[in-house]
């Protein structure tokens, strides 16, 4: 059986790691790459670094984030945030990535998926999805869930893993940084229709959260900010915990 994965994910705003509540008021968590290092001495599976508000101009400035977070961690990372082309992948794996995070421009130009897939590799290919219900149906927003989309959640799922997408990374709005658990209906009837690795994300807020969107979520992989960035739950402690669930983690 697969081990399931913790994910700590480091928002980065102007060089720096920040964490928000549904998306606003974000407050700095420290610098990225000590974090990055702490991370992954801590029992972290992989890290996730999303650049949250690049442009093509800060391109330069995350590859060079890139580098120095490749120089002290020695697990799998992924990057993302304006990425739009095979030209920006090329540069963030060649800088020492080893996934990439692809959201809006994967909305706006689905053959990207087709293309990065080809040329990359499924499993460099993560899509990222964020949804928020509206009338009670799960529903794609863009540019950092600033934009409201008529795009069903499952349909866009399916659609991506035909494409090739290796991973999708779910992040509910509606659960993000509440801390009031994962939007685990949602990620099971997600992990139960595509046959891709499915990494829950948004709502964390202690260690049940994460053992039920393993187990009622049916998640391959949790991920998390501020619960780890304010050392509210400890990697290490959180993987003892799962274990005694019987929930196979690497410890």
């Amino acid at each position: 059986m697969l081990t399931k994965r913790i994910i700590p994910c480091l928002d980065i705003k102007d060089g720096r790691t920040v964490k928000g509540i549904n998306f606003i008021d974000l407050k700095d968590a420290g610098d990225p790459v000590e974090l990055a290092a702490y991370y992954a001495k801590s029992g972290a599976d992989e890290l996730v670094f999303l650049d949250i508000s690049a442009t093509e101009e800060r391109r330069k400035t995350l590859s060079e984030l890139v580098l120095h977070v490749a120089e002290k961690v020695n697990i799998p990372f992924t990057v993302g945030g304006g990425i739009s082309s095979v030209e920006d992948v090329d540069i963030l794996l060649k800088s020492g990535a080893d996934k990439v995070s692809i959201n809006s421009s994967a909305v706006k130009n689905p053959p990207l998926i087709n293309e990065l897939a080809a040329k990359f590799g499924n499993q460099c290919i993560v899509i990222a999805i964020d949804a928020k219900q509206v009338d009670g149906q799960w529903k794609v927003h863009l540019v950092g869930g600033k934009v409201p989309t008529e795009i069903d959640l499952f349909e866009w799922a399916k659609e991506v893993e035909e494409r090739g997408a290796g991973e999708i990374l779910f992040t509910s709005m509606d659960h993000d940084g509440t801390k009031n658990g994962f939007a685990n209906e949602a990620l099971a009837k997600l992990s139960t229709e595509l046959n891709i690795p499915i990494i829950a994300s948004g709502g964390a807020g202690n260690m049940q959260h994460f053992a039920d969107t393993f187990t009622i979520g049916k998640a391959d992989a949790a991920l998390a900010a501020s619960v780890f960035h304010f050392k509210e739950i400890e990697i290490s402690e959180l993987k003892k915990e799962l274990a005694k669930h019987n929930i196979p983690v690497r410890i």
